[in-house]
């Protein structure tokens, strides 16, 4: 992820109606559909057509469909953030205090994986998804924000941009990875090719943990602007400590598998998740003049099914078009939206199986005459 900026909202919104009745300020991005579509840039034709035709909700309708919702369980919200804290807590001890090196292992797996979880739960606070009302909540998820090497500073203004501008093909590089197209990419120097390929590298990518977080959400944002990310410097300094205390107190051996090898999980996994959900066969870009929040939403953001089990770890962040639609519907209610509106039912869909991956790995530049997503092969 790039370094964040913060975004003017007011840019995005339709400022030609009233407010929604009960809309905050918060909830205005998600009028930006009500603008005029433009000229499309690329992607296939939008499916509103096709859906008015079958009788289906768009626009206004199918938006304020999914606000009910929007309204969380406040104890469910507690239990999801203190089960799984506790639960990340015990395996923790487990990477350190099991005598079977075996067992030890698959406790710093099950250790990434509850840490991925837990970030699905800071991400959706983030979005006053849940426990928004919470002053106890929002201490809490600041310290996790610099514990996971995602301070609350650069998280929520790289994030809000990339909601903002999800699908469009200039400004992608904040807060999500870069997109160009194959005639820019062509004319480009070795170097900015080389730059951007290295970003979307299937290794870049896997090494999440370094380029992303580490480098992309703590290191460049504190170099570039110390005095808006001092909250960036605080998690370097608290990964560090951490890391020496490991290795004092726990030798190499706890330090990779109390802190290294569950991190390479949760943000290895993490970044592959958040690529594929907008970089995967069949996505859509357009530009400024055609792009609407609906349509990124639906074009744009991708379906990833997973099991049960997987959906669990992943805070259900698969269903990621209807996160886009409404990102103030908790991670816990998003099969709900699906199973109740048939609209949402028909998303472009990616799995987690080893084909499919490499399928949205090849992926590397926007074809406009094609309208698609390409390979350089």
């Amino acid at each position: 992820m790039g370094a964040g900026m913060h975004v003017n909202i007011r840019s995005c919104v339709d400022h030609s109606s009233p407010p929604l009745p009960g809309e905050d300020n918060d909830n205005l991005r998600y009028r930006a559909y009500r603008r005029s579509l433009g000229k499309m840039t690329s992607g296939p034709p939008f499916a509103e057509e096709t859906t008015r035709a079958a009788g289906g909700r768009t626009g206004t309708e199918l938006i304020m469909a999914t606000k009910p919702f929007a309204e969380e369980s406040v104890g469910r919200s507690w239990w999801c953030v203190l089960s799984t804290g506790g639960l990340w807590l015990a395996v923790t001890a487990g990477t350190l205090w099991n005598v079977n090196m075996i067992a030890q292992i698959v406790c710093s797996v099950v250790s990434g994986l509850l840490l991925l979880r837990l970030f699905v739960i800071y991400h959706d606070h983030q979005h006053h998804a849940i426990l928004g009302k919470s002053r106890l909540a929002e201490a809490l998820m600041w310290v996790f924000g610099i514990f996971a090497l995602s301070p609350t500073s650069i998280w929520r203004s790289s994030h809000n941009h990339h909601h903002n501008h999800n699908s469009k093909i200039k400004g992608s590089h904040i807060g999500s990875f870069p997109i160009m197209t194959k005639s820019h990419f062509e004319k480009s120097s070795r170097s900015t090719r080389r730059t951007y390929l290295f970003t979307r590298h299937p290794l870049t990518i896997s090494l999440g943990y370094v380029f992303m977080f580490l480098q992309g959400m703590c290191l460049l944002p504190l170099v570039r602007k110390p005095r808006d990310h001092f909250d960036c410097l605080l998690a370097l300094v608290l990964h560090v400590g951490i890391a020496a205390a490991l290795i004092v107190f726990a030798g190499l051996e706890g330090w990779l598998l109390a802190q290294t090898f569950p991190a390479l999980v949760t943000f290895g996994l993490g970044s592959y998740l958040f690529y594929a959900q907008h970089n995967f066969p069949g996505v859509s870009f357009y530009d400024k003049d055609g792009w609407t929040y609906e349509k990124a939403a639906l074009e744009s953001s991708s379906y990833l099914k997973t099991g049960a089990l997987m959906a669990w770890f992943t805070g259900n962040i698969g269903y990621h078009h209807i996160h886009h639609l409404n990102a103030r519907i908790p991670f816990y209610r998003l099969p709900e939206v699906m199973a109740a509106i048939p609209e949402l039912q028909r998303p472009k869909l990616t799995v987690l199986n080893p084909l499919e991956i490499l399928r949205c790995l090849r992926l590397k530049v926007w074809d406009v005459e094609r309208q698609r997503m390409v390979s350089l092969g």
